[in-house]
């Protein structure tokens, strides 16, 4: 596991990882015992493990011009960043009481 920080995720990529990316978008996919080809019944099983409710609820929320702009640094899905962030910020008590 590797942990990285938010600017470093921002950097730009570098030309070996541009040639890495464009290598393997060209490469055949090969199947074998460790990893056979799966039926479409077999992906279909697959479930996200990180949410069991996946129902959410929507709200109106008022963000500083700062926190928006900088949210959509992020790029698409970042109404979903901000759910998570939202997530995890709700659950440590001291940010709460610090915020309240």
């Amino acid at each position: 596991m590797v942990k990285m920080t938010a600017n470093e995720l921002m950097q730009p990529l570098t030309e070996e990882e541009l040639r890495e990316i464009e290598e393997t978008e060209n490469r055949e996919l090969v199947f074998d015992a460790d990893s056979p080809e799966m039926s479409v019944a077999q992906l279909n099983q697959f479930r996200r493990m990180y949410s069991t409710d996946r129902s959410k609820q929507t709200v109106s929320l008022r963000l500083s011009r700062n926190t928006y702009n900088k949210a959509r640094t992020y790029g698409k899905g970042y109404t979903s960043f901000l759910s998570r962030l939202l997530d995890a910020a709700i659950n440590d008590e001291e940010l709460v009481k610090k915020c309240v």
